[in-house]
């Protein structure tokens, strides 16, 4: 263990404990209770020197049970609009993946690991059908598994023998793994080994014995425990903690004003549509407006902060009003028709954004409050009130 830095899993983590294996860094990022729960333990003395790295929405319950018996974590954050709008950036960011598997390799590659040794991803079902270990706590979860995905995703074995039986989601899982892995060999001279000697062959890595890795690449004594990260003097907490408060507060306030000026525009573009004639004039004028609009819900810059809950409402919007777009008049009623149509779409997509933008202000309203108090309990009320002001 002194020549290894041991990157481990939310699940496996009771199992190393149960064996002795003491990891560095222990990763998590559902949101789920389930996942909690394995941490609703008390391992004393084994869990000293662990670093415990949380994605920042994981389910309140695992904050609770580390807090309760005192163990070292901290709350990372993933690429988001919203996140990197709060300008929290000395915390740093980091792209985690879709699993705590891709969130142990990423956190590996930052932290400039030039040899990664998979152990345990066997991404298959076994001979007998498990999924996972026997000792594994949720191994129920998954019975009838084995059989819903029979013969559907086969893929070949670790070693190149055969054939083994994996599921949708591992397979999904394994191809973009696979993309990782080739992107850090190409551009980050990062070598990465497959040694669980079992389960599905992941492209990419070398596959080796366990033993081969021990005896081969683990030949310095690393100094352990490594340096410990330090908490943030109360100052610059509550400094910290201000600017939070005021880039939220700020946020509500652009819901509301952008909201003022949407209804504005919907109704301008809904009166000029109302009493649209023939006139070619009037058709350009909405769309004109419409397109005013989009130009300002565009504005990367200005919309950071509503940008991650509005994207995914425009991408299906645009590839929506595709179908308007390809659209061939034939006659001056045909191409009239079609701009009431691409009027009528851009109208209900209006009201969509309000009702997304009314979300995210109600969300935002509710989820202000613990700060709220947070400042009050640090008697930080006037700055509080400066903020509002």
């Amino acid at each position: 263990a002194n020549k290894a830095t041991i990157f481990c899993a939310d699940s496996s983590y009771p199992i190393l404990a149960k064996h002795g294996i003491k990891p560095d860094y222990v990763l998590s990022l559902e949101r789920i209770p389930l996942t909690s729960e394995f941490f609703n333990n008390d391992f004393g003395e084994f869990d000293k020197d662990i670093l415990f790295v949380l994605k920042s929405y994981v389910h309140p319950h695992t904050t609770k049970y580390l807090q309760k018996n005192n163990r070292n974590f901290m709350l990372v954050s993933t690429y988001a609009s919203f996140i990197n709008y709060l300008k929290l950036d000395d915390f740093g960011y980091f792209n985690m993946g879709f699993s705590v598997a891709n969130m142990n390799f990423l956190l590996a590659i930052h932290l400039k690991h030039k040899n990664i040794v998979l152990i345990g991803q066997d991404l298959a079902y076994t001979k007998d059908g498990l999924s996972h270990t026997k000792d594994y706590s949720n191994l129920d979860k998954h019975e009838g598994h084995f059989q819903r995905d029979k013969n559907k995703y086969t893929t070949q074995a670790y070693g190149g023998n055969g054939k083994v039986q994996s599921s949708e989601i591992w397979t999904l899982f394994r191809h973009n793994f696979e993309k990782d892995i080739v992107n850090i060999k190409m551009n980050y001279h990062i070598t990465t080994y497959n040694c669980t000697e079992g389960g599905a062959r992941i492209e990419g890595t070398i596959e080796k014995p366990f033993l081969w890795a021990c005896e081969n690449l683990l030949d310095k004594d690393l100094n352990k425990p490594f340096e410990k990260l330090e908490p943030l003097s109360l100052n610059k907490q509550n400094e910290f903690l201000l600017k939070a408060y005021y880039k939220v507060y700020q946020s509500i306030k652009h819901c509301r004003d952008f909201s003022k000026i949407l209804s504005n525009d919907f109704n301008n573009i809904q009166n000029i549509y109302l009493n649209l004639n023939k006139k070619e004039n009037d058709l350009n004028l909405a769309i004109r407006k419409i397109d005013e609009f989009k130009n300002k819900l565009e504005n990367i810059k200005q919309m950071q902060d509503l940008y991650e809950i509005l994207q995914p409402l425009r991408t299906q919007f645009e590839l929506n009003l595709a179908r308007i777009y390809v659209l061939n008049p034939k006659t001056k009623e045909d191409a009239f028709n079609k701009s009431i149509l691409w009027i009528k779409e851009h109208l209900e997509f209006m009201e969509l954004v309000y009702g997304h933008i009314k979300a995210q202000e109600n969300a935002l309203i509710k989820n202000i409050l613990p700060l709220e108090e947070k400042i009050k309990e640090r008697k930080l009320d006037k700055w509080m009130e400066r903020v509002r002001r």
